[in-house]
């Protein structure tokens, strides 16, 4: 008994129990969003096979398929397009709710506050009366939920949440803000507000191109925690922001960033593959290998390490991708481990100039669009996520005083 209680890794018999830790294997509900299909190492939005949406779509397309079912014709992907670019204004307070925060907060604690920040004043989640400009519409303590209203203020995340991640990025750097340009598309904006210029077009198309691979990806962590919480009848807001907080951790989108300290650390490519054998001996956690779906290759892993070169060909910073071909090699070598997206993503940010803490927050700005589409389809048919545990602890016992 000593060892269920002090020991929390502690489970059960599995003959008297029949518990899927981490809900492993485990079928919770069903979705029309995306399929992963670990034996073809294959993944679809609405059907489309995700490489060649990053390939022959925008990634604005990409979100309005995700929301609608089907990429836009040309008259739909004006009108939507027209609408997230005039959306991507943040209110002054928001702003500088932004700047006082303190400048050593991870930028992923910066978003979290931002997009609750906007969700307090779209008072369509609160109940009062809407005045909200960006939104509009609504009746008094009307729509509480968002099942009408969730289409328009997942238009708001996704253009917003841009602004906000730049913003940050600014005043971390002790720099002004750049306000968003809505004759850029979403990619070229971002550089915008970050840098304060326009990469080249092969630089704005591999960014465009994470985007997309980062969109959605099913019952993932992230995206289970916003169903969880849409299933309550909580508002979209708090959805997202419980997101970014699962989203935050280095076992799901934080691994991003660990790859690129882990190459920064081994520094030099012809250490790469004695510096992995070394950490597989000391059983380190090796970030951007393995995928609990996965067990033969991330399917988005090949289109992101042809841009991830790409970037190499277009910096110079070539290092990166000699260090990545030997720690793939090594570890598929010695543990017949394949790299997940995070993997190539990590030097592919960094080529692009960005700092290595805003990695993750870029992946907030991609999952946003597969958030909210979930998040739409919990609300449309909802049964509150509710599930039983086995107890393992001390038998009844009663206070003998």
């Amino acid at each position: 008994m000593a060892e269920r209680i002090m020991n929390p890794d502690y489970v059960a018999e599995p003959e008297k129990v029949n518990v899927k830790r981490g809900l492993e294997g485990a079928v919770v509900d069903t979705t029309a969003v995306s399929k992963v299909t670990p034996e073809t190492n294959s993944l679809i939005y609405r059907g489309y096979p995700v490489q060649e949406l990053a390939e022959k779509c925008r990634f604005e397309e990409v979100a309005y398929l995700l929301w609608n079912g089907d990429l836009p014709n040309a008259t739909q992907f004006a009108a939507f397009e027209a609408k997230e670019r005039a959306a991507r204004d943040i209110s002054k307070e928001n702003l500088q709710a932004i700047r006082l925060l303190p400048k050593k907060c991870h930028p992923m604690d910066s978003i979290r506050t931002a997009v609750s920040f906007l969700g307090c004043e779209d008072f369509r989640s609160v109940g009062g009366d809407s005045q909200f400009a960006a939104g509009g519409g609504g009746e008094a303590g009307t729509d509480v939920w968002g099942k009408t209203s969730n289409p328009d203020k997942a238009l708001l995340l996704l253009a917003k949440i841009p602004t906000m991640i730049a913003a940050d990025y600014r005043f971390k750097k002790g720099l002004d803000f750049i306000p968003p340009d809505p004759q850029r598309t979403l990619a070229d904006n971002f550089f915008h507000m970050c840098f304060g210029k326009s990469p080249s077009a092969e630089v704005i198309k591999c960014f465009d191109a994470s985007l997309t691979l980062y969109a959605e990806h099913s019952f993932n962590a992230s995206t289970f925690t916003t169903r969880v919480v849409t299933s309550t009848e909580s508002d979209i807001y708090s959805a997202t922001v419980a997101g970014i907080g699962a989203l935050k951790g280095p076992l799901h989108g934080g691994a991003n960033e660990q790859v690129m300290h882990m190459m920064i650390e081994i520094g030099d490519p012809r250490r790469a593959k004695d510096w992995m054998i070394q950490a597989l001996n000391e059983k380190r956690k090796i970030m951007g290998f393995g995928h609990r779906v996965y067990k033969y290759g991330d399917s988005r892993v090949p289109t992101m390490k042809k841009y991830a070169q790409k970037m190499a060909e277009v910096t110079g910073e070539k290092k990166w991708m000699v260090m990545y071909d030997a720690l793939e090699q090594t570890m598929l070598e010695k543990k017949k481990i394949y790299p997940n997206l995070d993997f190539p993503a990590g030097p592919a940010y960094y080529m692009m100039g960005f700092e290595i803490d805003f990695f993750t927050p870029i992946f907030v700005m991609a999952r946003t669009a597969g958030w909210s589409a979930h998040i739409m389809e919990q609300a449309a048919n909802n049964r509150i996520i509710r599930p039983l545990s086995e107890y393992v602890g001390s038998p009844e016992r009663h206070v003998n005083r």
